[in-house]
């Protein structure tokens, strides 16, 4: 699969990177992608790390932010040490295999050194990875590509599924619309939709829908809010269903 992608989100240490870069190229991921990175990626000690993977620094794609990284993207897998409330939880490299090399363009995401990937950065992605350790747990960021290439790349041939997921730009195009509609009919407020939108996007995540697939649903909600703006003024309110709660809703 020569199509795997590798984000860092924020670095800060050149080394790391080119240590990163190193690592990518051992198990064969050529595709590197810098997320507002905080160093010269193309400085010596990028390139002393890097040793024979310096082509791959020069070729990495800078982004602002880790959505539009993950624009092209059919399934992303972010790293992550710890658990998140609300998210999938991390399990290790091995349990997801299947589902990267089911996808065209997957992405093998990383966050900053010294705190890890947000929860929001882990929201945008389908599944999250915790590489099993001993008692002492903390990896330097080229061996968590390292083992994560290894067993995405290396470990063992998983047969690919004949399907094409729809890219993350055309999903999360998708969510803001959805989060659109249930602001306007009423079905969530301001306050409570970050929340709920991870709920939906766990869900519509897991079903991996085909591009066609989310302009079917974008149709409907396109619908919805048609018929929404020709409604009375008050009318949305006074026939609300009751939204479902979540039961540890801070």
């Amino acid at each position: 699969m020569t199509s795997l992608a590798v984000i860092l989100v924020s670095p800060k240490n050149p080394g790391n990177i080119g240590s990163a870069a190193r690592a990518m190229l051992n198990m064969g991921a050529r595709d590197l992608r810098l997320v507002a990175p905080r160093c010269d990626h193309l400085g010596d000690e990028a390139r002393r790390m890097a040793v024979h993977a310096a082509e791959l620094l020069e070729r990495a794609r800078l982004y602002p932010d880790l959505r539009s990284a993950l624009a092209d993207r059919d399934v992303a897998v972010a790293s992550t040490a710890r658990e998140r409330k609300n998210l999938p939880l991390p399990r290790p490299p091995a349990v997801h295999r299947p589902l990267v090399a089911g996808a065209n363009a997957p992405a093998l995401v990383f966050g900053p050194e010294e705190s890890g990937l947000t929860s929001e950065d882990i929201a945008l992605c389908q599944a999250s990875v915790r590489i099993p350790t001993g008692e002492y747990a903390s990896l330097n960021l080229a061996q968590a590509v390292l083992v994560c290439c290894y067993e995405f790349l290396q470990a063992g041939e998983t047969p690919s599924i004949e399907y094409r997921a729809a890219p993350r730009e055309a999903m999360d195009s998708m969510y803001d619309h959805l989060q659109e509609f249930m602001l306007r009919v009423g079905y969530t407020d301001a306050q409570r939709a970050p929340q709920m939108m991870r709920q939906w996007r766990s869900l519509l995540d897991r079903a991996r829908p085909s591009g066609r697939e989310v302009q079917f649903l974008r149709g409907l909600l396109q619908q919805g809010l048609w018929a929404a703006n020709r409604a009375p003024s008050g009318s949305s309110s006074t026939q609300k269903a009751d939204a479902p709660e979540d039961s540890d809703r801070t």
